[in-house]
């Protein structure tokens, strides 16, 4: 048995490939321990593009996954691989997939996964068609499963307000029955929650406004909330605006009533040099600040984010997905990414606990992709 804590994964979404990377031997040099090829996976299980993975406490990994080999998210489900990293088949009961897949998260003391969506792969691949949106290729929906069963036991439908709900995060108390879900293009973030009765419910906790704006695809343009986390003393929730290009900090002691503390803009489309404007309501145009770093221009927007342990240092990259990167920022494509290190106060609560002193950790690197 390989244990869990010296190894960790590489999920490849398009490749359909998951690296497993030996952290033991050297954790200096990390070194390649395995790799599960797609063609294992397909014929095993049907699954194709790999997403989140998760280690379980009986020694297998999970992995989410989007899609079949056609690219139709009606093929999606959940890959079980083995503590030697083999193929086992599919974690969840047969006829119980998902109707999209993405992220999922599990809280074991209330016997329960849930699982979000994102879209069927034949459109998110080819970039964003919000006419895909219309024709159903893209989720509103949370999966609700038995722990660790595998059985579908409720969907939640979040509607026109909850469409591509991302990443999910339950609450790290274990006894908590709460958690939340980013809404990429309403830009929501839902709380959900369990009732009285043992069903789930959810509501709109946070919503970021979208902004009229000039010389844009679309007369609005929405914050997209592609990835946020929670402290792990649970009082603080990050979430990021890549369209948008802000960070923000909201204190969810009340998970019910979430205090904005803390907001900084480190990049977007409607920063000052750009060809975009936003409208205020007296048709007055305007546009955000982004400071320099270290004499660099910010490029793209805020994407993936992670959190020190000590809460300390908020960590922000700014690719989302290659299609995607060149359609909204083609610079990422041409200039390389980058991954900002943000400094936090959790203290203060005064709005402005998102200190402005960013670098880019390693500080000469500034155009490699980092992630």
């Amino acid at each position: 048995m390989v244990p869990y804590v010296n190894m960790f994964s590489i999920v490849k979404l398009k490749s359909g490939r998951i690296y497993v990377i030996d952290t033991k031997t050297n954790s200096k040099a990390p070194s390649l321990h395995k790799v599960v090829e797609p063609e294992d996976i397909v014929q095993k299980t049907g699954l194709v593009y790999p997403h989140t993975s998760h280690c379980l406490a009986s020694g297998d990994l999970l992995v989410s996954c989007l899609g079949d080999k056609d690219g139709n998210a009606a093929g999606s489900g959940f890959l079980l691989l083995d503590s030697e990293f083999n193929v086992k088949g599919r974690w969840e009961k047969p006829g119980h997939g998902p109707l999209f897949g993405y992220d999922f998260w599990y809280q074991p003391r209330h016997k329960t996964m849930i699982s979000s969506s994102w879209g069927a792969p034949s459109a998110f691949t080819k970039g964003f068609n919000l006419q895909h949106v219309s024709d159903g290729l893209y989720g509103r929906h949370l999966h609700v499963y038995s722990w660790p069963g595998g059985e579908l036991k409720q969907t939640l439908d979040l509607g026109s307000t909850g469409l591509l709900p991302l990443e999910i995060r339950f609450l790290h108390d274990p006894s908590k029955d709460t958690g939340f879900v980013g809404c990429a293009l309403t830009s929501n973030m839902v709380r959900f929650f369990q009732t009285q009765d043992g069903s789930w419910n959810h509501e709109i906790a946070i919503s970021v406004k979208p902004l009229k704006v000039q010389n844009w695809i679309l007369p609005e343009m929405p914050g997209l909330i592609t990835d946020f986390l929670i402290s792990l003393d649970d009082r603080f929730l990050y979430f990021v605006n890549w369209l948008h290009g802000d960070v923000r900090q909201y204190n969810i002691e009340d998970p019910k009533n979430p205090v904005l503390t803390g907001q900084v803009w480190v990049g977007g489309l409607i920063q000052k040099g750009s060809p975009i404007v936003a409208e205020g309501e007296d048709g007055k145009t305007w546009q955000f600040d982004v400071p320099e770093i270290q004499g660099n221009r910010l490029r793209g927007g805020p994407q993936m984010i992670q959190l020190s342990l000590d809460g300390k240092r908020l960590y922000v990259t700014n690719s989302l997905f290659s299609t995607w990167d060149r359609q909204f920022y083609p610079d990422l494509v041409e200039k390389g990414s980058h991954m900002l290190q943000i400094d936090v106060d959790t203290k203060k609560g005064d709005g402005r606990s998102l200190a402005h002193e960013m670098r880019y950790p390693g500080g000469d690197c500034t155009s490699d992709i980092w992630i």
